[in-house]
């Protein structure tokens, strides 16, 4: 019996753990040494103290053999299927969803070039990133594969997303962080949204391209807090805090702007950022509007109240130590959606266990749009037809 016991899933977060090499073959060969110089990229080299061991162990048979009944209690290179690409359709045969949306780890914020002055290498490591994902998607049609696009040139990011869409992308990934010279929301953007709405695909904001916490708040007079994997590069309490400001900020403005009135038919998603934020920034938008809307000709044309606007065309994903419930009854059944967070351990061995019981006391049609129609609508034509309401699941299209 796989994990999730034949029930109708479809995941929206799951993840590679990517090798330090994994983008050597797709690199513009004149610019991989420059990558490689990068202090970003050494740091991350610097902490892949396990990955030879996780080929070893991936290679003894003794090992594989338990994959099924380890599927979702083995984490990050221990996963099956984590960073061998053949090995993935087992993994997700296993978890038994009808497909997973699947986002980078080791690429998560593009090395910090976003915010640098190199352009250039920039949107190199965004291409490298996307060719590599969708050769690793290119094994099962089940596995959505998520492309970055950097939004720091209007002209390069318009090229970056044909590319992307050209090599078969189900989603675009964009960092919730501002942009250095100019609003996500700024017109010379149309083309990319016109784009991404023409081919069916989802544009998606996910956590690494947030804004970060001020490191002066860990400077408090106390030792240090360690985070799940006993350093400091993830998240701890205080630092999980701010993790959804960025994206709250950006979605806004691009409601305010009139970006989703734009392009009405065009989705969006705010991928393992959190929820509980969500009724309250929804409210926060309607008071704004509400407040300003006398003196600011965009809130006037804007085609309904804001947080309408969110309900027609944003979806999020909860956390599994979220009260995915409550955020649905505030917020509304069609804009939640489920995550396995897979392999990565932050995820949780039984986030379907956390979100069920969170989810009792709502109504039917809740609990199947957060585990399978919500994200159904997300995709759009991204997803296709046979994948939307497959035949092995018994379930009724």
């Amino acid at each position: 019996m796989t994990y999730a016991q034949g029930r109708f899933i479809h995941d929206a977060d799951s993840h590679l753990m990517e090798l330090s090499d994994c983008l050597d073959p797709y690199f513009e060969k004149h610019l991989l040494q420059r990558f490689h110089d990068l202090p970003a990229y050494k740091e991350k080299v610097e902490r892949e103290t396990w990955a030879e061991a996780a080929r070893k162990k991936h290679a003894d048979p003794e090992f594989r053999a338990d994959m099924e009944n380890q599927i979702m209690l083995r984490k990050d290179f221990d996963a099956h299927g984590s960073f061998l690409s053949a090995d993935r359709p087992a993994a997700l045969d296993a978890m038994g969803f009808a497909s997973q949306l699947v986002f980078t780890t080791f690429c998560l914020g593009n090395f910090g070039l976003d915010q640098g002055r190199d352009m250039e290498l920039c949107y190199a490591a965004a291409d490298a990133h996307n060719r590599m994902m969708m050769d690793f998607c290119a094994v099962d049609r089940r596995l959505l594969g998520t492309a970055y696009i950097p939004m720091e040139d209007f002209e390069r990011a318009r090229i970056c997303t044909a590319d992307a869409i050209k090599s078969g992308a189900s989603a675009l990934m964009l960092p919730s962080l501002c942009p250095q010279h100019h609003a996500p929301s700024h017109i010379a953007f149309d083309p990319v949204w016109a784009m991404a709405e023409e081919a069916g695909l989802p544009v998606l904001f996910h956590v690494g391209g947030e804004e970060k916490l001020n490191p002066t708040y860990k400077k408090n007079g106390l030792p240090a807090v360690p985070d799940f994997h006993g350093g400091d590069d993830n998240f701890t309490s205080v630092s999980y805090l701010p993790i959804p400001n960025a994206v709250m900020q950006t979605l806004a403005t691009l409601i305010f702007d009139g970006v989703f009135d734009r392009f009405p038919k065009l989705k969006w998603g705010a991928i393992e950022l959190g929820a509980s934020w969500l009724p309250g920034w929804m409210l926060a938008m309607d008071s704004a509007a509400h407040a300003f809307v006398r003196n600011e000709d965009r809130l006037q044309k804007l085609s309904d109240k804001p947080s309408n606007i969110a309900r027609r065309q944003l979806r999020v994903t909860p956390y599994p130590h979220e009260n995915a419930g409550w955020i649905i009854q505030n917020s509304g059944e069609e804009m939640c959606l489920f995550s396995s967070d897979f392999p990565h351990i932050e995820g949780g061995r039984n986030p379907l266990k956390r979100f069920d019981q969170s989810l009792e006391g709502t109504s039917a049609s809740a609990r199947e749009g957060f585990y399978g129609a919500n994200f159904i609508d997300l995709m759009g034509e991204s997803l296709p037809k046979d994948l939307r309401y497959p035949s092995t699941l018994n379930v009724a299209s």
